[in-house]
């Protein structure tokens, strides 16, 4: 979801509260900026501003582009009229934004580092491998990931309002200083973000049920079916949920999501205890030892094999974190949406609070996954002084599978900028796809 040919992007700065006070750098003239002086803007505003400040550019819609893997909005959904309304307003004295009003377009929005970490910097690690035709690229640099440099931005003249559509978030107005322009828009940032993480959440829900699914199928374990059934079967009521509360509405008890969430925070209790065995059975083994297979597969059952109960429980573990993650941003927009003179703030308030337990829960799988990657294996302890070529390969393969358990562990926990990137049809709907970590 690139566009790296040459041409003029639009580009807003996007404020979240009063920023009356704050000068906005001035890093541009009259004329365009690349990609290296945008990254600096965001930065400066990052550090001068107490309020988050986002960038938003609009690029011409990709050829291909895969719907699927995002939340789609109708033109009537809040997020889609807060859109609508500022490229409206803005262009009307712009003319550099009146191409963006006339049709459809990849609207990507840019939260820096400093505070994309309010909004859970655990949960926008990349989702998926390297190479992937899902993968999501900046829209500015190049297969290799440097800065093509191709786009000229600009930032919009006149500045617009994005705020009150529906009564929620009525904050709006214009702070102006240097040689940009702030857009308070509050609701607008909120919705985005939201929803973005909500995307990025549920196609990790996604990536584990493929993976449970097939494991089960080899497994047959009617228990581990029956806890992978009730957590799949949380997504119609957090589905249902997501959709109410983005139409600025509120759920009620008869969507089933207070038992959608008994159910997860169940599991996740279930995460708890087994990663303390994990843990456990690892501070037992002796250090800088081999360690015998048979002596691991007690501890951990089936981790010689792709298939095995090691492997579900850990995959059931991906499975409840990320549903946790989409009732922790559902639980945020309801607080914020509660409160619409403190919309921001309320919302990335209640989502760290949740998001540190379970950023905390997701390193410490992630170093159990480690530490058994590190284990050097030996042949099982026996009476027999020689082992038969079966038993020889069965060692080697088992090294090879628990060496591969730490491959594509993330272990950078550092503050990267947020992407989100919406695509908007000709008649106002859009399509709010999965919130990722980006270079800055």
């Amino acid at each position: 979801m690139t566009d790296d040919r040459k041409g003029i992007v639009p580009v807003w700065t996007l404020a979240t509260g009063d920023v009356r006070d704050v000068r906005v750098p001035a890093l541009t003239e009259d004329g365009p900026m690349t990609a290296e002086r945008l990254t600096e803007l965001r930065g400066a505003l990052a550090a001068l501003a107490d309020e988050p400040i986002a960038t938003l550019e609009v690029h011409p819609l990709p050829g291909k582009l895969d719907r699927d893997r995002g939340i789609s909005l109708d033109a009537a959904s809040p997020l889609a009229q807060h859109l609508s309304q500022l490229i409206t307003q803005s262009a009307r004295g712009s003319s550099s934004a009146k191409a963006a009003v006339a049709g459809e377009g990849l609207y990507r929005m840019v939260i820096p580092a400093k505070l994309a970490a309010q909004v859970g910097q655990g949960c926008l690690r990349p989702m998926v491998a390297k190479g992937t035709s899902s993968a999501i690229r900046s829209a500015f640099v190049d297969s290799s990931g440097k800065i093509a440099g191709a786009a000229q931005f600009v930032p919009v003249g006149q500045a617009a309002t994005a705020g009150a559509v529906g009564g929620a978030g009525a904050t709006a107005g214009v702070a102006v200083g240097g040689g940009a322009m702030l857009t308070v828009a509050a609701p607008l940032v909120l919705m985005a973000v939201a929803v973005g993480v909500s995307a990025h959440a549920d196609g990790k829900r996604q990536q584990a049920i493929e993976h449970i699914t097939e494991m089960l199928e080899q497994l047959q374990e009617q228990e581990l079916e029956q806890e992978h059934s009730t957590l799949d079967g949380c997504r119609d009521a957090i589905d249902k949920a997501t959709a109410i509360l983005l139409d600025q509405g509120r759920p009620g008890v008869s969507l089933g999501l207070d038992s959608a969430v008994h159910a997860i925070n169940s599991a996740l209790g279930a995460v708890d205890r087994r990663l303390a065995k994990w843990q456990s059975a690892l501070d037992k083994l002796p250090e800088g030892q081999a360690v015998d297979l048979g002596t691991l597969t007690k501890s951990f059952p089936g981790i010689d094999d792709d298939g095995g109960i090691f492997r579900a429980h850990m995959e059931l573990a991906n499975l409840a974190i990320a549903l946790k993650r989409r009732v922790v941003v559902l639980q945020a927009v309801e607080h914020a949406q509660s409160d619409p003179s403190n919309l921001f703030e309320g919302f990335t308030r209640v989502l760290k609070r949740d998001q540190q337990r379970l950023d905390a829960l997701e390193s410490s799988l992630a170093g159990v996954l480690l530490r058994l990657s590190a284990l050097e294996l030996t042949r099982p302890q026996g009476r027999r002084p020689v082992f038969t070529n079966a038993e020889v390969d069965r060692l080697m393969r088992a090294a090879h599978r628990i060496r591969q358990l730490g491959d594509g562990v993330a272990v950078d926990s550092r503050a990267t900028d947020v992407a989100i990137e919406i695509a908007r049809d000709e008649e106002g709907s859009v399509t709010v796809f999965p919130a990722l970590s980006v270079s800055a």
